[in-house]
């Protein structure tokens, strides 16, 4: 896996359409919130995974805790991949697996001051049952640990692809300005981009989104030249 670019937090199928013209891999649906407000209901998004093909691929982002949950939501919009992005126990993560062995699984690694050590044991941990992993930015002035528009330190983020067993993409205040520099000083599997590709209406705006991708595209090849 080398490669993929996600784009989070679509508002209808229109902009899902163009994502994908643009040459975006991954859509994700962030739902069932702890900080954020959803950017569209459950419905609405089943009704657009539905036209979701192929290579594209449809992922929750979800900050449900147990599995039950986690599995009855994929069920219900449609999707056989899903980004915990919230603390998920471990004991959650393996009956999850366990319930639904084809679900491919991404598990969160939010970067804050001085967390690297306890986000390497994480990565240890969950690495027989996650299939990637995401490394993202909290930020302490809102608790939020995703869609923060903040960087974090990319070092942190390269020490653990140097270390993780899983793949692990990129996330965390990414635009079409610095995600080829993110790429390759991490050197992820792939990037995540939400609030850097929108416009001032909260929309994603298609020259960002071409600027990021084609950005992006030319980072990863260069680390396959």
């Amino acid at each position: 896996m080398r490669g993929i670019i996600q784009i989070a937090g679509v508002v209808d199928r229109e902009e899902a359409e163009m994502l994908i013209a643009e040459g975006v891999d991954w859509i994700g649906f962030p739902l069932r919130l702890t900080v954020h407000r959803e950017d569209l209901s459950e419905e609405q998004a089943a009704e657009i995974i539905r036209g979701i093909v192929l290579p594209n691929r449809a992922v929750l982002i979800t900050y449900l805790r147990t599995a039950e949950a986690v599995l009855a939501l994929c069920r219900k919009i449609g999707v056989t991949t899903v980004q915990l992005h919230g603390d998920t126990p471990l004991a959650e993560v393996v009956r999850l697996k366990t319930l639904a062995p084809d679900l491919y699984m991404l598990k969160s690694l939010v970067i804050r001051s001085g967390n690297f050590e306890t986000l390497k044991g994480i990565g240890r941990q969950y690495a027989a049952w996650a299939d990637a992993f995401i490394t993202d930015t909290f930020d302490p002035a809102t608790g939020a640990c995703g869609a923060t528009g903040k960087t974090h330190d990319w070092n942190v983020s390269r020490k653990l692809v140097e270390c993780s067993q899983r793949p692990i993409l990129l996330a965390g205040g990414l635009n079409p300005d610095n995600v080829r520099q993110a790429i390759e000083q991490v050197r992820p599997a792939g990037v995540d981009a939400h609030t850097g590709v929108e416009g001032p209406d909260g929309r994603k705006d298609r020259d960002k989104v071409r600027r990021f991708v084609a950005e992006a595209r030319a980072a990863f090849d260069s680390l396959n030249a």
